[in-house]
């Protein structure tokens, strides 16, 4: 089958393709400039692809299928043939659903956090333990050099194969609203956390809530719902489930309960036990007791997919961690230089903390970029201003595309400077009229050289190019 991907570019469209192309399909793409990592692994794997969007060639090609990325809105060239010509088309989660989970187990990792890392070290597990699996992760995996690959060919019963994916709650595409993985059609479900993000698509919290919902009435009576007993809204989410539902936490009624957590440096041990009787000590190599959460996630969801707690011992230690998760970029001026994806009050908060483990002597300073729908909108203003406890710097990025919305609406970083100078830490913000300026990661250089010393950490937490700051820092050494 010829498959082509409109919008190719994503991380997730173009890891799907290459595991079409893995698949056997014939794979074609179109989009603006792709940008590393994803121009490199799309050219590794030999996928032809233009950058532009061109109805003439399309047609020319003729798909069979045309998969529609989630950033493709009418009037885009290609998008506009397929509904003229009424060409066969279909989203990226369907895409998946159909071709590579189909009637494998189904993993599905969901929450407002952890989902990339949980739906990593699950695949880990199931791949340690020679199970194979296929798996679709948003981000980049550290076990595994691609973000998505199908169940082995020959592997379809529903008790041999396995598919992890990483649950994104985001909409499916311009012509199905729905959240992603609704496609996924979980067989074991994860709700890590629910907190209120994606402000561009849902209107408050209740609408993620009944998002999950949907997710929950959906899985079979022979599965599970996995939810994490300490969040309240993960737990209305889970509440009324037709199948079985077990809580993850550290409260004493939790089915998988978390207990005598040691934290040392770069890892984390804990105690867990299932249904009140011991099931395994474990040891990873990341600090925070998100992560504890994170992997504890995993161990719950891949026992139900066969495994038991000495092959899950065996693995853990081994589990690398997906790029831009408290990801070691090199050093300057002596400190060592952090990238995390963190982009929400409650996430930063947590990476604060863990690198607070590993790092219990450094002085931490915080680069901030806000990027999403949600931190560029004034929603968190006031959690914004409090999550940064334990830092000794903090500079926010200028506001991204700060022009779609009224000052009254936008993030206001001089507040946010003013409210975190008051908690003791020092401050600085970058107007939003240099969100444009590719090198705004100058000022930034400028801010950090009087007060960075060796041994201290400078944490980036952001999914954009921080006004070129990665590069400036590192080059530098």
């Amino acid at each position: 089958m010829h498959i082509h991907f409109t919008g190719i570019g994503g991380t997730a469209m173009g890891s799907v393709a290459v595991a079409c192309r893995m698949q056997g399909h014939t794979v074609t793409g179109s989009d603006g400039p792709v940008y590393e990592p994803m121009r490199s692994v799309l050219d590794t794997a030999g996928i032809e692809r233009r950058e532009s969007f061109d109805a003439d060639i399309l047609m020319q090609e003729q798909p069979d299928l045309v998969v529609i990325g989630n950033a493709i809105s009418r009037g885009n060239p290609e998008l506009e043939a397929v509904l003229d010509r009424r060409l066969e088309m279909t989203s990226m989660a369907e895409l998946v659903g159909r071709l590579f989970i189909s009637r494998n187990t189904s993993i599905v990792c969901c929450g407002t956090h952890g989902k990339t890392t949980t739906s990593s070290i699950a695949a880990w597990l199931l791949e340690h333990a020679g199970r194979s699996p296929g798996f679709l992760i948003g981000g980049v995996p550290g076990n595994f050099n691609v973000g998505c690959r199908p169940v082995p060919e020959g592997i379809h019963d529903t008790h041999a194969g396995v598919f992890v994916s990483e649950g994104d709650e985001y909409d499916t595409a311009f012509f199905d609203k729905r959240s992603k993985f609704v496609h996924y059609r979980p067989t074991i479900a994860v709700i890590n956390n629910l907190e209120f993000d994606h402000a561009d698509i849902f209107d408050d919290l209740e609408a993620i809530v009944r998002s999950f919902k949907q997710l929950v009435r959906i899985v079979p009576s022979s599965g599970v719902v996995l939810v994490n007993g300490d969040d309240a809204n993960a737990m209305r989410a889970a509440a009324g489930s037709p199948t079985r539902v077990e809580t993850v936490g550290l409260d004493e009624s939790a089915t998988w309960r978390i207990h005598d957590v040691t934290e040392q440096g770069d890892e984390t041990s804990w105690g867990l036990s299932y249904n009140d009787t011991s099931y395994g000590h474990f040891t990873i190599a990341m600090p925070g007791l998100h992560n504890v959460r994170n992997a504890t996630m995993a161990i719950a969801s891949t026992y139900h997919a066969g495994l038991n707690a000495h092959e899950q011992q065996l693995a853990m230690p081994a589990f690398v961690p997906p790029k831009r998760r408290l990801e070691v970029l090199g050093t300057w001026q002596g400190a060592h230089v952090i990238d995390d994806f963190a982009h929400h009050p409650t996430a930063i908060a947590a990476t604060i903390g863990a690198l607070r483990q590993k790092y219990p002597a450094a002085r931490i300073h915080v680069v901030f970029e806000p990027r999403s729908n949600t931190t560029t909108r004034n929603f968190f203003q006031k959690e914004l201003a409090d999550c940064f406890q334990g830092a000794f710097s903090v500079c926010f990025g200028p506001v991204n595309r700060p022009e779609r919305y009224a000052e009254n609406e936008r993030l206001d970083t001089s507040r946010l400077v003013q409210d975190v100078q008051q908690s003791g830490a020092v401050a600085l913000s970058i107007s939003a009229d240099r969100s444009s300026d590719p090198s705004w990661g100058a000022d930034v250089v400028s801010f950090l050289t009087s007060m960075v010393s060796a041994g201290d950490v400078v944490a980036i937490l952001s999914n954009g190019n921080v006004g070129g700051l990665r590069q400036m820092l590192v080059s530098q050494g």
